[in-house]
């Protein structure tokens, strides 16, 4: 469990990654010293998995984007561990999760257009061992998109 003085620095980091240890130090209330302590002891612990930049997926040229439910023929470790090794190398797949329900895995996939949509379905998806089915959400609108974890949310009182 992260402890509060912590949760406040990370709330601060994902709110801005590029914020200066200063900077950071003054948002949390901590002299600059003990929150680079901090902010290091969280990164060798994995709690900070690394930084990056927020982009505008539509504005950097991936037009399309879809939700991909993929159930598997079998559930042996084969297939699996050759489904998971296969999806985690390609770089439109977003984000793979293994869940419960009518498909083994939902996936977020980008691409630059359907063209290359119906590439990457014809030349990866349907070529992988083990697939039984892989149904298609296009997404039409991004409504709500982010990464940030709720720290700051709490339970309200009525």
């Amino acid at each position: 469990m992260v402890e509060d003085q912590d949760q406040r620095i990370l709330a601060e980091l994902q709110k801005d990654g590029r914020a200066t240890n200063q900077q950071l130090a003054e948002a949390v209330g901590m002299s600059t010293s003990a929150c680079w302590r901090r902010v290091r002891a969280l990164e060798e612990q994995g709690v900070i998995r690394g930084y990056s930049a927020l982009l505008n997926r539509e504005q950097a040229g991936f037009a399309t984007s879809a939700i991909l439910h993929v159930s598997l023929e079998r559930h042996d470790a084969k297939f699996v561990d050759e489904f998971v090794a296969q999806v985690s190398r390609r770089s439109e797949v977003l984000e793979c999760f293994a869940t419960t329900g009518d498909a083994d895995y939902h996936l977020r996939v980008v691409v630059r257009d359907i063209k290359a949509y119906n590439d990457f379905l014809d030349t990866f998806m349907f070529r992988l061992p083990g697939i039984r089915h892989v149904r298609t959400n296009m997404i039409l609108k991004e409504i709500k998109t982010g990464v940030a974890l709720p720290f700051e949310t709490r339970p309200t009182r009525k």
